[in-house]
């Protein structure tokens, strides 16, 4: 009876195991629920558009702001131009200062002589042979002459915008006659917003702005400059940038404009000739 007993169990045991195995090795018998993967895209779908190269700077433009930002600021403060209008033109006009007039004469803005100059002068070719330049003791004196400089008729709207609007102003420059480059407003807001110059400007309020317009315009009644004169002083700025495009090389763009390429990587403060497509390249002197 105890054999029987033993065999009907072991029947059982052996077939629930059986059991148990085919229903894990059954592949219609699902197991867990296998979390669905996330539907893959066409082959064909559009990719997302490449992010566009980083805008261009220099540490030679670094230094350079750091060392005259104060100047510029002080400027600013006094006359209501902006801060970052002032440094833009200078790295644009002095190629980071690295310029020949910029480092022989301290002269950042490129402002020639005129009969009543006294200081210091230097001769260089440039609308007609042997043009004479100012020569500045220091270059601070080179952007205190740059204010007086905008302290004229033909720029007096300019200081009734707010002294923090540097697209005002920059577009205003080039309406005014400041220059022949017809790209020169946007020049000077593509620097100011790569190296973020506008954090040097300041608001005022609008009692200060009123107070600061009546000064300046006093000042700009009592200079009554002749404009043949401010002409011969300064005549409209010709700035020459080569825009990069694909294929071009540092050595190939000296070539184009006959200079050398160490004088080109010296003029934009180029520590290697590593280029990129959109670049802009100072080329003039």
């Amino acid at each position: 009876m105890k054999g029987y007993l033993y065999a009907i169990l072991a029947a059982v045991f052996f077939t629930s195991c059986l059991s148990k195995h085919e229903v894990l090795q059954n592949p219609r018998v699902s197991s867990r629920p296998v979390p669905a993967r996330p539907a893959q895209p066409a082959r064909n779908a559009p990719t997302k558009p490449a992010q566009p190269a980083a805008s261009y700077t220099s540490t030679s433009g670094y230094e350079y702001i750091e060392r005259y930002k104060d100047i510029a600021i002080a400027e600013m403060e006094r006359y209501g131009i902006p801060a970052s209008i002032k440094l833009a033109q200078a790295l644009l006009e002095s190629g980071n200062g690295n310029s020949t007039l910029a480092r022989e004469a301290n002269n950042h803005f490129g402002i020639k002589c005129t009969p009543e100059w006294i200081g210091g002068k230097t001769y260089k070719d440039d609308d007609r042979h042997n043009d004479c330049f100012r020569v500045y003791e220091h270059a601070e004196e080179s952007f205190k002459d740059h204010s007086q400089f905008l302290l004229r008729k033909r720029y007096a709207a300019l200081f009734e915008l707010d002294k923090d609007d540097y697209k005002g102003w920059a577009r205003g420059l080039k309406s005014a006659g400041y220059a022949t480059n017809p790209r020169y407003a946007d020049l000077l807001i593509d620097l100011i917003e790569r190296y973020e110059l506008h954090q040097y400007d300041r608001p005022e309020s609008r009692t200060a702005k009123i107070e600061r317009e009546k000064v300046v315009q006093t000042e700009i009644v009592e200079n009554k400059p002749e404009e043949l004169q401010v002409a011969q002083a300064k005549a409209p700025v010709r700035i020459d940038i080569h825009e990069v495009k694909q294929g071009d090389t540092l050595a190939a763009i000296a070539r184009k404009y006959g200079m050398s390429t160490t004088d080109l990587m010296d003029l934009n403060g180029l520590k290697t000739e590593s280029l990129f497509v959109g670049q802009l390249i100072l080329v003039s002197q």
